[in-house]
C-alpha cells in the first residue's frame, strides 16, 4: 500500500512539471494573466477538496493535492482572458461532482478535468472558445479585447490553417494556453511514457486513430496536411497526454488501452468532421467512460482466473510433492522390518556334558 501511494505521487509530481512547463510558455504568450488563471485554478481546487472531504466526514491528506494537477489541466484547456469566476466554478465542479461524489481519489470514474471542461463548455461557450491572439498581453484585471475564434475553428470550416510549421510546433496561433504547444506536448508525452506515468497504450491508439482517419477521410487538400493539422488542432495532443492516458481512468493493459484510445480518436474525429465541434475528443473521452470501466472489469475478470488457475497450480505441485513422501514414511519402514526381526532364531545353548559317575545316577533313576 505504501509503495502504491508513492509511486502516485512521484507519477503527480512528473505531470506538474510539464504542466508548469506549459504554464511558461503560456506566460510568454499571454503575459502573467496566465500564471495568475492557474494559481487560482489550484488554489480554489485545493480549497473545495479540503472542505468537501470535511463535509463527507473524510479524512484530508497530503495525498489529496493532486487535485491540483487538474486543477492545471483545466486553468490550460482555458482561454487566458477567461471571466475568473467560470474558472473557479468549474475547478469547483470538477472536484466535487467530478470526483468525490463518485467515490474520491481511490475510485476515480470521470476525469475531473475533462468533467469539468464539458461543464463549462455547456454553460458558458462563448467564454470558453474566444482567445486573444499570441503576444497580446492583457491585464490581470483587465477585460480583454480583440478576441477572436481559435485556428481549430477555421481548419475545421476551411481545411486550412494560417500557420507555418514552425509556429504550430511553437504553439504561435490562437487557441487553449497549454494545448497549442505542440512541441512541449510532445516532449512531455515522450518523458511521462517513459518514465511510466500515463498509459502508452492509449496515447498511441489516440494518435494511430486520429493518423488513420485523417488519412483515409481526409479534412484538406493536401494529404500532409490532412494529417498534420487534425493533430495539432482540437486539443488532440493535449488531450491524449493528459486525459485520454490518464492512468486512474484508462485500462491498465496496454492492448485494451490502445483500443479505448483508438476509439475515442476516430469517433472524435468523425464528429469533427460532420459537424465541425471544436474540441470534441475532449467530450468524447468523458462519454467513453462505460468502456473504461467495461475493459476494467475485464482486466479484474482475467486477474481473477490467473490467481485461480495460480493457486490450483501450486496446489497440484505440492499434491504431487507429498505423494513420494507417504511410499518412503518411517510407518512403511518399520512394517518391512518386523519379519526380519521374527525371522531371526535365538542360538542354542549347548549342553554340559556329563561325568561317568553322573550318567550312572541318571540311568539308575529311571530304572527305579
Amino acid at each position: 500500500m505504501l509503495k502504491k501511494a508513492k509511486q502516485e505521487r512521484l507519477i503527480w509530481l512528473d505531470i506538474m512539471l510539464t504542466l508548469l512547463t506549459l504554464e511558461l510558455m503560456a506566460y510568454f504568450y499571454y503575459g502573467l494573466r496566465a500564471l495568475v488563471l492557474g494559481g487560482a485554478c489550484v488554489a480554489v481546487s485545493a480549497a473545495a477538496e479540503f472542505i468537501s472531504l470535511r463535509l463527507m466526514h473524510r479524512r484530508f491528506s497530503a495525498d489529496d493535492l493532486t487535485c491540483t494537477s487538474d486543477a492545471l489541466i483545466i486553468a490550460l484547456m482555458l482561454p487566458t482572458v477567461i471571466d475568473y469566476k467560470i474558472a473557479a466554478i468549474g475547478c469547483v465542479f470538477a472536484v466535487v461532482v467530478a470526483k468525490n461524489i463518485f467515490g474520491g481519489r481511490l475510485n476515480m470514474i470521470f476525469s475531473p478535468a475533462a468533467a469539468a471542461y464539458v461543464f463549462m463548455l455547456t454553460s458558458w461557450r462563448n467564454q470558453v472558445l474566444q482567445f486573444t491572439q499570441p503576444h497580446v498581453h492583457t491585464g490581470v484585471l483587465e477585460k480583454a479585447t480583440g478576441l477572436v475564434t481559435s485556428a481549430s475553428h477555421s481548419f475545421n470550416l476551411t481545411g486550412e490553417m494560417d500557420a507555418t510549421d514552425f509556429e504550430l510546433l511553437m504553439g504561435n496561433f490562437s487557441g487553449p494556453a497549454g494545448a497549442v504547444s505542440i512541441l512541449l506536448l510532445a516532449v512531455a508525452a515522450l518523458i511521462l511514457i517513459l518514465r511510466g506515468d500515463i498509459s502508452g497504450g492509449a496515447f498511441i491508439g489516440t494518435v494511430t486513430g486520429t493518423v488513420i482517419l485523417s488519412y483515409l477521410v481526409p479534412m484538406s487538400g493536401r494529404i500532409a496536411d490532412s494529417v498534420k493539422y487534425p493533430l495539432v488542432t482540437n486539443m488532440v495532443l493535449f488531450a491524449a497526454v493528459y486525459i485520454v492516458s490518464d492512468k486512474r481512468i484508462a485500462p491498465r493493459r496496454h492492448y485494451y488501452a490502445f483500443f479505448y484510445g483508438l476509439f475515442i480518436a476516430m469517433t472524435s474525429y468523425i464528429i469533427v468532421l460532420t459537424t465541425a465541434k471544436e474540441n470534441a475528443i475532449v467530450i468524447v473521452a468523458l462519454l467513453f467512460t462505460p468502456i473504461a470501466l467495461a475493459f476494467k472489469n475485464l482486466e479484474k475478470r482475467i486477474d481473477d482466473l490467473d490467481a485461480q488457475a495460480e493457486a490450483e497450480r501450486a496446489l497440484k505441485e505440492e499434491q504431487s510433492a507429498e505423494e513420494p513422501a507417504q511410499e518412503s514414511s518411517p510407518e512403511d519402514t518399520d512394517e518391512e522390518q518386523i519379519p526380519e526381526a521374527d525371522s531371526e532364531e535365538p542360538p542354542l545353548e549347548e549342553e554340559p556334558e556329563l561325568s561317568e559317575d553322573q550318567e550312572e545316577e541318571e540311568v539308575t533313576g529311571d530304572e527305579e
